[in-house]
């Protein structure tokens, strides 16, 4: 399943095109698909996503498995067994393909509804991050080569820049989550004054 977030997430494709003080001039590639993945929270969230879907995908296995189990019963048997029982298991086997099918389905819809929301939110930080760097780097326009789609046929290695986006999102990511823990350590000191005088209180 986490395959198809790498599919998915080419519905973030560039190109982008930057705006910066001077006229910018450079042209440059990249994989936004391997970038989403190789940052440290698009990681994170294919790991979180696969382990919340593990349970899923062990019950569906576990259907499989029965329904095999069926199959090479009547198969093994088919010479020796009644007509009423090959009738059973030909009964329960394409029920119990029926119900697999649409477990099926439904896992897979709840998976990409999850998919969609991690895209979306790690895909609007991409983009920014992109953005950022594009100004600073004078790069007028950003191709991403992951689209099947893309019109770029040939691009020398020195133009791809998906190995500093993911260094840079993994940077402005430490930045975000620094400046947003200082203001409650910086308040510390006089909040847990207020939690100890109250903790003191019978």
């Amino acid at each position: 399943m986490i395959r198809k977030i790498l599919f998915i997430a080419a519905a973030i494709a560039c190109p982008l095109v930057a705006q910066s003080e001077g006229p910018p001039t450079k042209v440059g590639i990249i994989h936004i698909q391997n970038a989403l993945l190789g940052t440290k929270e698009g990681q994170k969230a294919a790991q979180d996503l696969q382990a919340k879907f593990e349970p899923t995908s062990k019950k569906l296995q576990s259907m499989r498995d029965e329904i095999n189990r069926l199959q090479a019963e009547l198969s093994k048997g088919s010479n020796t067994m009644g007509e009423e029982r090959r009738r059973e298991l030909a009964r329960q086997i394409d029920q119990k393909t029926r119900e697999l099918n649409r477990a099926t389905e439904d896992a897979q819809d709840a998976f990409q509804q999850e998919q969609q929301k991690i895209l979306q939110r790690l895909g609007q930080k991409m983009m920014a991050v992109i953005g950022k760097y594009s100004r600073e780097h004078g790069y007028a326009v950003i191709l991403d080569v992951s689209n099947p789609q893309s019109p770029v046929l040939y691009a020398a290695n020195g133009v791809d820049i998906t190995q500093d986006i993911i260094k840079l999102y993994d940077e402005e990511a430490e930045k975000a989550a620094v400046s947003s823990a200082s203001p409650s350590s910086t308040g510390s000191g006089t909040s847990g004054q207020g939690t100890t005088a109250a903790a003191a209180k019978p």
